[in-house]
């Protein structure tokens, strides 16, 4: 763990969070309000939280929210930051260190995404099962020793998904399933860039979630993603995303997202079966 993260730790912890964060979610560009269920709410700005950015873009609040939320201990993150903000891929990384130091074992990833699958129209949520970094980038580079070299097989976890599914039949909302590109931005991507995502297998494209993956499954935290799509991509079923859009879709979508992560954190955890050798 890096200095700043414990630096925030204490900013936390003197705020008055003493107990263990359960869950914590990063909230995508239009979902910040999601935050607002939480009882009894602690709630620290990003600039009060050594190692945690500055945030550039609209939508995103960035604020730290701490409470009870379904007689569970969470963390909401508003707002995240960007490879396309500074151009460093490890810049959640911080944030990441820093709720793991608050105890946190599930992450719950959410960010609005174009959808480049025909039957996923606009309004609909996703869950990411696997991803395609189109970058070639990775906030794993330059880490020292082996560090690195981290197993990205089940990279979503495979028992999150299956009580996300589960919690859809409470929450009375639909959860699609697919592949995700990430692209840097912050320019959305051309029309050819999106004939080629769909030949290569993905449903939807964004700019976030996967630097965040691969950085939380360093920590050992298990992690799901659910990208909220907000267009279809550039050329694809007439789509001509813009910026205005992708908040305006995303803040209408947030209501069924939040039904669906409040019956999330009702549903039971499954029973862990290991097998025998």
């Amino acid at each position: 763990m890096n200095n700043d993260a414990e630096a925030a730790l204490e900013v936390i912890q003197s705020r008055g969070v003493l107990d263990q964060v359960e869950v914590a979610f990063v909230l995508g560009t239009g979902l910040g309000n999601m935050a607002e269920a939480v009882e009894n709410p602690i709630t620290i700005p990003y600039a009060d939280l050594p190692g945690f950015p500055k945030l550039t873009i609209s939508g995103h609040d960035g604020r730290l929210v701490i409470g009870k939320l379904e007689d569970t201990t969470v963390a909401f993150m508003q707002g995240r930051s960007h490879y396309y903000e500074n151009g460093d891929s490890r810049a959640m990384a911080s944030p990441l260190e820093t709720l793991a130091l608050l105890g946190v074992h599930t992450l719950i990833l959410t960010a609005s995404a174009g959808s480049t699958n025909s039957s996923f129209y606009p309004g609909a949520m996703m869950l990411v099962s696997d991803h395609i970094d189109f970058n070639g980038l990775n906030p794993l580079i330059g880490v020292a020793s082996d560090g690195g070299f981290v197993s990205m097989t089940e990279a979503y976890d495979p028992r999150l998904a299956r009580r996300l599914k589960r919690a859809v039949l409470r929450a009375g909302v639909t959860l699609h399933e697919g592949v995700y590109m990430w692209f840097a931005g912050p320019t959305f991507e051309t029309p050819a860039e999106i004939k080629m995502a769909r030949m290569l297998g993905a449903d939807a494209v964004g700019m976030s979630i996967v630097p965040e993956v691969i950085l939380a499954k360093r920590l050992a935290l298990r992690v799901a993603a659910i990208a909220m799509l907000t267009n279809f991509g550039a050329g694809f079923q007439s789509g001509n995303p813009n910026h205005s859009q992708t908040r305006e879709v995303a803040a209408q979508g947030a209501i069924g997202l939040k039904r669906l992560l409040r019956a999330f954190l009702r549903t039971k955890e499954e029973a862990w079966i290991g097998t025998k050798e």
